[in-house]
Parts: C-alpha cells; sequence; structure tokens
C-alpha cells in the first residue's frame, strides 16, 4: 500500500515521500517536476544528488540537481534548458501523485509526472508529458533523463546476435557523438550489450544512443540494479538519429536517458513517455557482458 508524507529534505522544504515499504521515492515540489530520491525503502539513493545544489530554489540559472527530470528533444540550449526552478502544483491519484509545472514561458509547454508505486514490489511507474499550452504547434520528443550516482555500471541491451549466414540487414543503429570516444577504457562493447562505467577519476564525456527494441537499460550500483523500461514504437521518426534510448556519462554522473517519438504536438494536446522502473538487489556490478548474462539478464 502507497504512502504519502510531506518531508522536509535536504535543504527543500517541501518533498513528497511515497513508499509502499519495499520502494522510496522522494519527489521535489519546491522545484520541478523532478524525483530527487530513489532507493529500496530505508536504503541509499541511487540517483546523483548534487550537494552544492541541494534545496536551492528559484532564479533564471539552469541547475543539474540531480535526479531524474522531464525535457524536450531535439537538444537546444534555448527550449531544453529552460530552468526548473519553481515550486511545482501537487494532487494525490491512485497509488502516488502528480506534479504538475507552472507553463515555460520560453517554450510554451507544461511538464508533468505522474508517479505510481507498485502495491508490494520495489517498482514504480512514471507518465512523462508534456502539453503544449501555446497557440501553435511545437515539433518535440518527450526525453526522461534518469541522473545516477557515482561509481556503477550501465547496461544497453543490443538485438539478438546472429551470424552472419542468411542475415544481411541491419538490426539497429548506434548514434555517436563528436565527443564520444569508442577507444575510452569506460566502454565495454559485447555481442548483447554495451556496459559503460561511470568513473569520477575520467572528465571526458562520453555518450551513445540507439533504436532499442527491448526498451531497458540498467544501472548497477553497489550491490543494487535499477532498471527503466520505455516502449520502442517501430515505424516512428525519433530525435537523435534514431535514438529512443541513450547512456551518457562524465566524471560526475551517469544518465539513463529514454526518448519518445517526434510529435507535432498542437496547442491544448500532451505526448507521453510512459516508464517502468525496478529495483533489484543482491547485484554484482558487471565486470563484462558475461557477467551481464549470469546476474542482470534473467532479472531484466
Amino acid at each position: 500500500m502507497t504512502s504519502l508524507e510531506i518531508i522536509s529534505y535536504n535543504g527543500w522544504k517541501n518533498v513528497a515521500h511515497l513508499t509502499n515499504g519495499a520502494i522510496d521515492l522522494k519527489v521535489t515540489l519546491d522545484i520541478g517536476p523532478r524525483i530527487i530520491h530513489c532507493g529500496f525503502s530505508g536504503g541509499v539513493n541511487m540517483f546523483k544528488e548534487f550537494k552544492s545544489q541541494a534545496g536551492a530554489t528559484g532564479g533564471n540559472e539552469f541547475r543539474s540537481y540531480g535526479g531524474h527530470r522531464l525535457w524536450q528533444a531535439p537538444e537546444d540550449l534555448k527550449t531544453t534548458y529552460f530552468p526548473d526552478n519553481r515550486p511545482v502544483q501537487m494532487v494525490e491519484i491512485p497509488k502516488g501523485i502528480r506534479v504538475t509545472a507552472p507553463v515555460e514561458e520560453v517554450t510554451q509547454i507544461q511538464k508533468e509526472l505522474d508517479i505510481t508505486l507498485s502495491s508490494s514490489k520495489a517498482a514504480a511507474k512514471v507518465v512523462n508529458r508534456i502539453t503544449n499550452a501555446g497557440s501553435a504547434p511545437i515539433e518535440l520528443a518527450p526525453w526522461a533523463l534518469t541522473v545516477m550516482d557515482n561509481n556503477g555500471v550501465a547496461v544497453m541491451p543490443l538485438p539478438p546476435f546472429a551470424e552472419h549466414d542468411g542475415h544481411l540487414l541491419p538490426v539497429t543503429n548506434l548514434a555517436l557523438w563528436s565527443f564520444t570516444n569508442l577507444s575510452d577504457e569506460r566502454w565495454s562493447f559485447g555481442k548483447q550489450t554495451i556496459l559503460l562505467r561511470q568513473d569520477p577519476r575520467l572528465k571526458d564525456s562520453l555518450k551513445i544512443g540507439q533504436a532499442n527494441e527491448a526498451g531497458w537499460l540498467a544501472y548497477a550500483l553497489a550491490g543494487q540494479l535499477f532498471v527503466k523500461y520505455a516502449a520502442y514504437t517501430p515505424g516512428s521518426q525519433y530525435p537523435d538519429k534514431g535514438s529512443s534510448h541513450e547512456i551518457y556519462t562524465d566524471d560526475q554522473i551517469l544518465e539513463l536517458e529514454t526518448l519518445g517519438p517526434l510529435t507535432l504536438l498542437r496547442p491544448g494536446a500532451s505526448v507521453e513517455l510512459v516508464e517502468d522502473w525496478r529495483l533489484f538487489d543482491n547485484v554484482p556490478i558487471p565486470a563484462n557482458e558475461a557477467d551481464v548474462l549470469t546476474h542482470i539478464l534473467p532479472l531484466v
């Protein structure tokens, strides 16, 4: 059974604490919409929090804060980075809450998260919603970024491997950014997965995207595993050269990112990107693909 309590947390006076006894989520109400904490009930936060920004509100400066946030794609300095520094409205819904941000003056969009918990499992559903509150159509894609804490390993699945004979056509794409160095030691490319390790000692940014028909990304950290699922829609046009799932890292964070198809959003219309989250315990950090096949793929 889901319980809700409004608490103070790391300098913010109003934070919605959702729990079902198995999973804890903390959602900032003084800024957002943003889920700043996700972990097993009574356990550590798997999400990154920027301590220097904890409790900050207001102003026109974009702050990373950490946690889970909703953006619009394609990425643009003017529209994507509109700061989420203002209070959000919260209403209770069955098994959770809905948090709604004010309309953004620059973009004329409104962001909203519906956050609900499983009845008993360490699992949650997050509906990432963008509404066009303006008077003109806007082309965009919902883009949900979950910022994970340091020293873990991300896993992105690849399509099923098959030998060359009889398989003549490509089965997926990989999108690369100009700063992506495939020879970087943080990568591990296997037959069935791509691994990306977060290392606070290495500053260079890395990012890769894929049309991920498997529909999931995972992050292993300190014996725990966070998995988020978001369905891929075949035949749809996705941003970032066809990417539905992306992973990014630098010396401070690792992000698990999901994207919806590009949509011409008419005035008053909304578009949703639905994610399902799961937490698993007693999962070692994978050193290679063999570890993933043994400890992670049976769970996801």
